[in-house]
C-alpha cells in the first residue's frame, strides 16, 4: 500500500494519514523515514522489509545533513541530524514523536 502524506508517497502496511502503520500505530508514531537504499518513504523498517525488493541500507554519517524524516503531523522534513537532535519533538509544529524509536536508530542511521 502507498499513501500520499503531505505530498510524499509513503509505502507501508495499513498506513494512516499521519504515517502510522500496522506495525507501529501509537499516538506518537508519526514519522516516516526516507530509506537511504531506495529513496522511498516508509513508516518503519518492518514495512520496508515487507514491501521493498532489497535489503535496507542505513544513512551514512556523511549524509546526515540530508532530509530523511517526515513529520506525519505537519509534513516538515528533518535532516537525519536534526531528527537525532530534536528530543522526540517536531521542530516546526512541536508534535511529539515516539522516544522509543531511538531503540531502532541503528536500523536507519549509521
Amino acid at each position: 500500500m502507498k499513501r500520499i502524506i503531505h505530498g510524499e508517497q509513503v509505502y507501508g502496511e495499513e498506513v494512516d494519514q499521519q504515517t502510522r502503520c500496522g506495525h507501529y500505530h501509537s499516538e506518537l508514531d508519526i514519522i516516516a523515514i526516507k530509506f537511504y537504499c531506495c529513496g522511498r518513504w516508509f513508516p518503519c523498517f518492518e514495512c520496508h522489509a515487507v514491501m521493498a525488493d532489497h535489503a535496507a541500507k542505513v544513512w551514512p554519517q556523511g549524509k546526515f545533513d540530508e532530509p530523511a524524516v517526515l513529520c506525519g503531523a505537519c509534513g516538515h522534513q528533518l535532516t537525519v541530524q536534526r531528527y537525532l537532535d530534536c528530543g522526540s519533538k517536531c521542530p516546526k509544529c512541536e508534535a511529539l514523536f515516539n522516544p522509543e524509536c531511538a531503540k531502532h536508530y541503528h536500523l536507519y542511521f549509521g
